[in-house]
């Protein structure tokens, strides 16, 4: 036994290592991509008492990978499609043939933005088009919570269709140029993709359709938001009405919907049941009460926002203010921080009146609340303040913007620059890397995007969780931990033939994918794909490509994939309809992928 650890113990701490990252990642105490860094620190702290798991030249080729300069290139050509207005045209153009039917523009929205999606990173898309889906949604019968979804998943189907559809598909490539595979083209997927776009659309289109469900939206018009609720703290001031009685007596004759979460006095939450409670100046209430009702709390006598309390009520009335509703991005950097440490109203003359959370997980200090990837805030400030947020790429506005600011006549120009990389990639005979860095520098060059913007499109967050799980990734390599986790999956499906191993290797990256991070599966999972096929004697290709397919195959969870945590919030839906629409879609896929692959990528 300690002759085993002696020669193992760098595999074993790299394992721990491992463990503990893939806990980190599905509770997420911490953003994934420090997750990551962390990750790669600890695997580093042996080589400085003499006892390196990863050398120089070990480190240095994990950085050498060129999935993350593709990855950053692609986020500012995507940017640039996006600035210069290109997608706007094609969301007005849905608008006009998308018709009042649900079928029709189900049907339209998911080939839009599907095709969109094999080209443009699906971030932006979902960002564009889910207000157009909202405001279509607002101005007809339709239910936006039965296309929000459709939405996410046709830009995560039409991803599955390039190599440049998801930064997945960059990361498994460039990792598997390192085990002598020829690159993957830029179309060769759509052999597969295609397909598994059409079945996945036809399902939704379908069966899915008859499964999505119709109630209003997190998003719905701030005039029609019967069933969302928000949460806010109040004070009540000396001499209010209130002082010296209980709550049903004062507080919810004014606002019959409100329900009191909690009370504090001096800083400390009373036990006193509410109905009981008399109550005192100076008492803090915290709230959850419907968005209509803001409004009603508001000019309660005696009660004042919290987030008022430092300005003068004279001032603020005077200014026309508006309410907007936003929606928090995975990879803001708001996430993890409390509403008092955002500090909205210095930074952008903003106030936070309200958050909603689908788990309704509100039981402490309204200032305290740590922001989640997909909280809805409720916002209000004057117009002008209001569009400063709507520009910020870490809030994602729930409303259309009433004048967009794009740069006019770059449009064509970024879409030929976007061609020309298309033709150069698959007819140019040079790296992908190169002629993705070609495309960024001619969207800078041409004016469709500022170096600023440039700079804040690419999701660094991303980068760095790619960089860290790549120096993972190498010290599982080097330390046998690689060989030894494909020898494990042999024992239990070798037997069983490549087919079976294939069909298990994919479920697994799906299965994981739905959980944590899907850049993270992808550095994990591609050596021990390879190990796998050598260890069969086959090419591994088939095996790549099916990991490919299963780190996008993210459709049971609305925390596997952001394009779903984008319209969780915004559609209103509960974390059972994911996976009530989505798990059928993935055994469907799964399926597909399992008998298709290995006819198009023979072993």
């Amino acid at each position: 036994m300690f002759e085993f650890l002696a020669d193992h113990w760098q595999m074993l701490l790299v394992f721990g290592v491992l463990a503990a990252a893939m806990l980190a990642f599905f509770r997420e105490w911490l953003a994934p991509d420090l997750v990551a860094i962390y990750a790669l620190g600890v695997v580093l702290v042996p080589g400085v008492f003499g006892a390196p798991i990863l050398g120089a030249d070990d480190l240095l080729s994990a950085f050498a990978n060129p999935a993350p300069l593709s990855i950053a290139c692609m986020f500012v050509v995507s940017a640039g499609l996006e600035r210069s207005g290109c997608i706007r045209v094609l969301g007005e153009a849905f608008r006009r043939v998308a018709g009042g039917g649900e079928l029709r523009v189900m049907a339209v929205l998911m080939v839009l933005t599907a095709v969109l999606s094999a080209f443009v990173n699906n971030t932006p898309v979902v960002v564009v088009f889910m207000p157009i889906v909202l405001s279509l949604a607002r101005s007809t019968d339709l239910k936006a919570s039965r296309l929000l979804m459709p939405l996410s998943f046709a830009c995560i189907l039409g991803g599955t269709c390039t190599l440049t559809g998801t930064s997945t598909n960059l990361i498994i490539d460039s990792k598997a140029q390192e085990f002598g595979l020829q690159p993957f083209s830029l179309f060769e997927l759509g052999k597969l993709g295609i397909v598994y776009a059409a079945i996945g659309m036809a399902y939704m289109l379908t069966v899915g359709r008859r499964l999505l469900p119709a109630r209003e939206s997190a998003a719905a018009d701030l005039s029609q938001l019967e069933e969302r609720e928000f949460l806010t703290q109040v004070i009540v001031q000396g001499g209010s009405p209130m002082v010296g009685k209980t709550l049903p007596e004062t507080l919810f004759k004014e606002v019959k919907e409100a329900r009191v979460l909690e009370v504090r006095r001096r800083g400390n939450p009373l036990d006193t049941p509410l109905d009981e409670l008399r109550i005192e100046a100076g008492d803090r209430i915290l709230i959850s009460v419907h968005g209509d009702e803001f409004q009603e709390l508001k000019d309660t006598d005696g009660l004042r926002l919290t987030a008022y309390q430092n300005l003068r009520l004279e001032t603020l009335e005077r200014r026309p203010a508006v309410l907007m509703e936003g929606i928090i991005g995975p990879a803001s950097r708001l996430v993890g921080k409390t509403l008092r440490e955002l500090r909205f109203r210095q930074r952008f003359g903003v106030l936070i009146l309200g958050v909603h959370r689908q788990t309704g997980e509100f039981r402490r200090n309204f200032e305290d609340v740590r922001i989640r990837a997909g909280d809805t805030l409720l916002i209000e400030g004057p117009r002008q303040a209001i569009a400063r947020v709507q520009a910020e790429r870490d809030f994602v506005s729930l409303a259309e913007p009433a004048s967009p600011s794009y740069r006019k006549g770059k449009a064509r120009v970024a879409a030929g620059i976007t061609v020309g990389f298309v033709l150069a990639a698959t007819f140019g005979g040079q790296p992908l890397v190169v002629v993705a860095l070609l495309a960024a520098v001619a969207m800078l060059a041409t004016g469709c995007l500022e170096p600023n913007e440039a700079y804040g499109a690419v999701s660094w967050n991303i980068i760095f969780l790619v960089i860290g799980m790549l120096g993972v990734g190498k010290a599982l390599e080097v330390t046998g931990g690689a060989d030894a986790m494909a020898g494990g999956m042999m024992s239990a499906f070798g037997g069983a033939g490549p087919w079976v191993v294939l069909a298990a290797l994919y479920l697994l990256a799906s299965i994981l994918t739905e959980l944590i991070s899907n850049s993270a599966v992808a550095v994990l999972l591609t050596p021990i794909a390879i190990g796998i096929a050598d260890s069969l004697g086959v090419e591994a290709r088939p095996f790549v490509v099916a990991l490919m397919m299963g780190c996008s195959a993210s459709f049971a969870t609305p925390i596997g994939y952001q394009t779903n945590t984008y319209v969780y919030g915004a559609g209103g839906y509960r974390f059972g309809d994911f996976l009530r629409v989505g798990l059928t879609l993935n055994i469907v896929l799964w399926l597909v992928a399992t008998a298709l692959i290995p006819r198009i990528w023979p072993f």
